[in-house]
């Protein structure tokens, strides 16, 4: 069955599901059939909606060559000392261009941008389907609402998303990370992916992001750090299975996990000052003097997919949003939408270049420039532990450290401006 994702601000949803089985016995084909034809039978006259499916089993790399091109693009710095450094920096360009990896990334946002295209311009369903839904059905997803929802570029926004799309929604950490070093076939980064296609977003639209990439940085390291129960385990089920076993109690009682997002762990408040974005242009509040005459629409959407706005019922929420996603999903059968017609090739080109021709909305639709030069490499990430490709005194970090000190200066200011004002009147 199909999973909602997320529903754009006219009604149209984003959906995942798992491919079905490529070969199946016959009663099994029956009882799909069945199963979908007795959907089918309990709607009377459904208004249909447009729903596109994308196989992203065959529209991006499968998970062995996203694996294979990330363990050449590491092999770039694995560097031992200055003279292999300055003997690879000769080619280092060539070598980057044959690992993949950022090609990789450029295909990854190319197809978000198709699905924001189809939900935003030609307000249509798009179900994505893949072998498990756990994978790249979670990068697509999230990639996409991080582009289309304002709030998912916030810290919780982002935190939630994450736990959403990939804890809760049953992406394989265990096995993807290979945390246990038992099968380097499962082995595949796929939320490293989500992230340096993130990271593009940050770097091209700071304003737009809450976080920084310092943050991003943090928490693709502690995908790694065992402590941490967020990115360790294979599913929910699984990991409370295993927290609940006899063998994690101690003298003190159950022995339980740390949460990645709780960073006072890791960081001081200091430290924890370089997660957030002092540039950030946050979204401004409505005034609570006009909220008796006017009703804002606000852009996150929690709400199933919607044919069209109509007035409140008294039927009740969830009763009113699951007889829209039948007749608007489920009332088709599988066959009928699976074979549903792409959009011509110019389609996509049209919505890209007539985006990057406006002014940007930094709380509205983010589009990333996939151009050429413009998918870069995650610097602070990969380039820090080489001494010789780093800006002493300078950088990402010292730029993020003087506006640190100017914003708080600013703040310190604004304060005394404040008590002066309070003390004349």
């Amino acid at each position: 069955l199909q999973i909602w994702c997320w529903s754009c601000h006219n009604g149209a949803a984003l959906l995942k599901m798992s491919a079905f089985p490529k070969e199946q016995d016959d009663s099994t084909s029956q009882m799909q059939k069945a199963f979908l034809d007795g959907i089918y039978k309990t709607i009377s006259k459904p208004p249909y909606e447009l729903l596109k499916t994308d196989d992203l089993s065959s529209s991006l790399p499968s998970l062995q060559d996203i694996q294979t091109a990330y363990t050449r693009f590491k092999q770039l710095f694995l560097i031992d000392n200055s003279t292999d450094f300055w003997a690879t920096d000769v080619k280092w360009f060539s070598l980057l261009e044959s690992t993949n990896w950022l090609e990789i990334i450029r295909r990854v946002l190319k197809k978000a941008i198709e699905v924001a295209e189809c939900l935003e311009r030609q307000h249509t369903n798009v179900l994505l389907i893949e072998e498990s839904a756990t994978d790249l059905c979670c990068v697509i997803s999230s990639l996409v609402q991080v582009m289309m929802d304002s709030y998912s570029r916030t810290k919780s926004g982002f935190q939630s998303l994450i736990q959403k799309e990939w804890v809760i929604g049953g992406h394989g950490f265990l096995d993807r990370c290979n945390h246990l070093h038992k099968s380097d076939k499962e082995e595949a980064p796929v939320f490293l992916l989500l992230l340096n296609c993130v990271w593009q977003l940050v770097q091209q639209y700071p304003p737009a992001f809450e976080f920084t990439e310092t943050y991003l940085t943090v928490l693709s390291d502690s995908l790694y750090v065992p402590i941490f129960s967020t990115f360790f385990f294979n599913s929910q089920h699984q990991k409370d299975t295993n927290m609940s076993g006899e063998s994690l109690k101690t003298q003190s009682g159950p022995f339980r996990f740390l949460t990645v997002w709780d960073w006072s762990v890791q960081f001081d408040p200091k430290a924890q000052a370089f997660l957030n974005n002092p540039l950030y242009a946050e979204k401004p509040k409505p005034d609570k003097s006009q909220r008796k005459t006017a009703r804002f629409k606000h852009q996150r959407q929690f709400s199933l997919p919607l044919t069209q706005t109509k007035p409140s019922t008294k039927r009740g929420f969830f009763r009113e949003e699951t007889d829209h996603l039948i007749k608007n999903i489920l009332g088709k059968t599988i066959g009928k939408f699976i074979n549903s017609s792409d959009e011509p090739p110019n389609s996509f080109r049209e919505f890209y270049d007539s985006w990057h021709s406006k002014p940007v909305d930094y709380h509205g639709l983010l589009l990333p420039r996939i151009d050429g030069p413009e998918i870069k490499v995650w610097a602070q990430r990969y380039l820090r532990w080489i001494p010789e490709a780093q800006l002493h005194g300078g950088g990402t970090i010292a730029t993020a450290a003087k506006i640190l000190d100017l914003m708080e200066e600013v703040q310190s200011l604004q304060v005394k401006m404040d008590e002066e004002h309070s003390q004349a009147i």
